[in-house]
């Protein structure tokens, strides 16, 4: 049995800072010494991030009309709330964009409304409330008060893979089931003031976003942007659990993202693809060009650029990444949906074209998946 992945959309806050404002509001921060300072320009001229969106609106402030939670525009400090205050906002703004992302993913299918959804999984590791988004959702799209709900908490940026393996397996359970996957993360409730160059790094990629993605094994509408779902495989490399970790701490969550991890993801790439390409027919024998599209978490621009270059990838195939980097930044488990977005909405030039997506996650966990894309036939 085939299931489809019918639509993807997504949502981002209204607030959006240029990449080069945040660097130089990081540097004049009194609670980086010089080097860290130094540290800060040359991270975030290198990050390949042009902008990027944040629930956190407080750095638009003027002076005279705060201070903010976040940042005291009459001082130019960026401050360091409790966990407990960036918690109170996670819990306003993801709600929002849990819903915007869900509602407009449903107006992408007019086949498919509210009164189909069967089950609702929700994924997020930047924040926590209770009854959660999978709730919310429910109440606020009208859904079924039966609707089948699932939140995936505190997986980091693979997540949306295990939240695909489970709509399938739903799918393939029930024919008539119909998934609704929405992931959403506020990233930068979380930044920290802090010398230390992992922490510098992590401030320099994350953001916040949302996606959406609707599944199911029903046939895809004539004229949609369908992606079949071929595959889906997961592994852990040998080493790298200390290398990406994600804590939480009194001021907010702690992401240690360590310049080791595009080191670690090129020594046992091919190691974890392996078994995923050797399982499928078409892709037994091939090369790793040979598959059409790619859609690669880009956990900051080194990763791409070390998977880039030892899997023989071109820049065309690495351009839907790249651009979502340099648009959005890293926004955990949301960015390889915005990826693949792009990527299924894109004109094929063959039919069945295959799409092949990786991200990376604490531990290091390796998520990846197989798709087609289906030729968007009216």
């Amino acid at each position: 049995m085939s299931v489809y992945v019918h639509a993807i959309d997504t949502a981002v806050p209204e607030a959006v800072y240029e990449q080069s404002f945040i660097r130089d509001l990081m540097r004049e921060q009194p609670a980086l010494d010089r080097r860290a300072q130094r540290l800060v320009g040359s991270i975030y001229n290198a990050s390949g991030i042009e902008r990027r969106h944040s629930a956190v609106k407080d750095m638009l402030l003027q002076p005279g009309e705060g201070p903010g939670v976040f940042f005291n525009p009459d001082t130019r400090e960026v401050l360091t709330p409790s966990t407990g205050a960036r918690n109170e906002v996670y819990a306003r703004a993801a709600r929002e964009l849990f819903t915007v992302a869900a509602a407009r993913v449903l107006d992408r299918c007019p086949d498919l409304g509210p009164a189909d959804v069967t089950h609702v999984i929700t994924v997020s590791c930047t924040g926590f409330f209770a009854p959660g988004p999978d709730y919310h959702l429910v109440r606020d799209l009208g859904l079924a008060p039966t609707t089948q709900r699932y939140h995936l908490g505190f997986m980091g940026c693979y997540a949306a893979f295990p939240a695909l393996r489970a709509a399938k397996a739903f799918c393939e359970a029930d024919p008539s089931a119909v998934v609704l996957i929405v992931c959403a993360e506020l990233c930068s409730l979380h930044v920290q003031l802090d010398t230390d160059p992992d922490t510098l790094i992590a401030n320099s990629v994350f953001a916040d976003g949302a996606a959406a993605a609707l599944v199911s094994a029903r046939p895809p509408r004539p004229g949609s942007h369908a992606l079949r779902v071929d595959s889906l495989d997961t592994t852990l490399t040998p080493t790298g659990e200390a290398d990406m970790a994600w804590t939480i701490g009194d001021q907010g969550f702690k992401m240690v993202l360590s310049t080791y991890v595009p080191q670690i993801i090129e020594e046992h790439i091919h190691g974890a693809l392996a078994p995923l390409l050797a399982g499928d027919a078409e892709l037994a024998e091939a090369v790793h060009r040979d598959v059409r599209h790619w859609a690669i978490h880009p956990g900051g621009r080194s990763i791409l650029d070390k998977v880039q270059g030892v899997l023989g990838l071109s820049d065309e195939q690495l351009t839907p990444s790249r651009a979502v980097l340099r648009d959005y930044g890293n926004m955990s488990s949301a960015t390889v949906m915005f990826i693949l977005q792009q990527v299924a909405q894109q004109a094929p030039e063959v039919s069945g074209e295959r799409v092949c997506a990786m991200a990376f996650g604490p531990g290091l966990t390796v998520e990846m998946g197989l798709f087609t894309k289906l030729p968007p036939v009216v």
